[in-house]
């Protein structure tokens, strides 16, 4: 009597989804309640507190490494972060380092020293002391001119760590540096360096 009949179509399904709406269903209550549990339950054993706690430095790491690529500031580790910071490695990267030519050289000198005649391992030798003589001045020189354009540019800001920032930041190949270089070779560089 109060059955519905065969024939009477069924009621439309919630299936049709709204425009602007969010594209899933709605979790139920009991659902709902289960995934806040499962995120809140702490880890009985040590052993899963490691796991835990490995797959959250996992996670994080992945974060800064994908923000130093991409140049997101946000993510920097401390020691990256602020105008000074990012001056110092707008400064290193734009202009040409020497250091650039170490690893190729090193490898001709290598070449040199492995040839078996004595004259060419001396020249690799030889080659091998201007390389090292030619870096400490180039470092030196580094130095002195960022020192006195930080001291124009960031009066207030004190220059402690500045110059092991800049030489650490200058003695790597430029495509291995992180944060990504944001510029070329010889590039000017913008006045302002504000937050």
């Amino acid at each position: 009597m109060f059955r519905r009949s065969k024939s009477e179509p069924a009621p439309e399904s919630s299936a049709t989804t709204k425009a602007g709406g969010k594209g899933r269903p709605t979790p139920t209550r009991k659902d709902a309640e289960a995934a806040a549990k499962a995120r809140a339950k702490t880890p009985r054993t040590r052993k899963e507190l490691a796991a835990a706690q490995r797959a959250t430095r996992s996670e994080s790491s992945k974060t800064v490494r994908q923000a130093m690529r991409d140049g997101d500031e946000r993510y920097f580790p401390a020691r990256d972060k602020g105008p000074v910071k990012r001056f110092i490695r707008d400064y290193v990267d734009a202009r040409f380092s020497l250091i650039e030519l170490v690893i190729p050289l090193l490898l001709v000198t290598m070449v040199l020293g492995y040839s078996g005649s004595r004259a060419l391992a001396q020249w690799g030798n030889t080659l091998l002391l201007v390389i090292v003589i030619v870096v400490v001045f180039d470092m030196f020189w580094l130095r002195f001119r960022l020192r006195r354009e930080l001291a124009r540019r960031f009066p207030e800001q004190p220059l402690k760590g500045t110059t092991y920032y800049a030489i650490t930041r200058a003695m790597q190949m430029k495509f291995m540096r992180l944060p990504k270089p944001q510029v070329k070779i010889g590039q000017a560089l913008p006045d302002e360096y504000r937050r």
